[in-house]
């Protein structure tokens, strides 16, 4: 949109004024972008899964999942991750109530949980690269490194994305455009719940049984 400015007579100083003082922001024009963002992230992994479907069996004759994978260490990562996003829902309630220290301590929470999760991962990877299963491996471990590596990279720009926000709320507080934000960061972190629950049924249950 063009905004219209006061141009000064001869004479006077040259500053510029705006006429137009309110919200320029296109009403629930970030919403519906982040929404087409993660579509094409949905895109991303789909075709991640359908990589690891045709890839999952060809261990090169070597080990599999059920020799890797320690599925209580996993299912302990899971609750990590599927609690964190009941935080940030605590989280958006108190914002919803216009509590900004309530909103805060849910969303340090939350990063907590989610850094938890991201360091048993990377805990996971190490033992398996020790162990002498690397991506390089199989094609199976490729996927697999491939499929949870992305998923992980994914809650790491999250949790940026957090802290950066817990510093905009303690320097600005509620304002619309961080609530507007803390609704984005909502949605992806809940798509990233999504995603892995899929990763936990697809990759380490169904691996374990094979």
């Amino acid at each position: 949109m063009s905004h219209s400015a006061v141009i000064p007579a001869a004479g006077e100083s040259s500053k510029f004024e705006f006429l137009e003082r309110g919200e320029h922001h296109v009403a629930n024009g970030t919403l519906l972008g982040f929404w087409l963002y993660l579509m094409s992230d949905c895109l991303v992994f789909a075709a991640l899964f359908a990589t690891y479907g045709v890839l999952s069996q060809n261990f090169a004759g070597g080990p599999t999942g059920a020799d890797l994978f320690d599925l209580p260490l996993v299912a302990i990562n899971t609750s990590f991750l599927l609690f964190s996003s009941i935080t940030y829902g605590f989280a958006m309630l108190q914002m919803q109530q216009k509590k900004l220290k309530g909103t805060m301590i849910w969303l340090a929470i939350t990063g907590v949980l989610g850094a938890a999760f991201l360091g048993l991962e990377l805990y996971e990877f190490y033992h398996l690269i020790h162990q002498g299963a690397g991506p390089q491996r199989s094609a199976f471990l490729s996927s697999f490194f491939t499929l949870v590596g992305t998923h992980g990279l994914h809650v790491s720009f999250g949790i940026i994305w957090l802290v950066t926000l817990l510093v905009q709320l303690k320097k600005h507080g509620l304002t619309t455009a961080n609530r507007r934000r803390l609704f984005c960061l909502s949605m992806f972190w809940h798509f990233l719940d999504v995603v892995w629950i899929g990763v936990f049924t697809i990759v380490y249950l169904m691996g374990s049984m094979s």
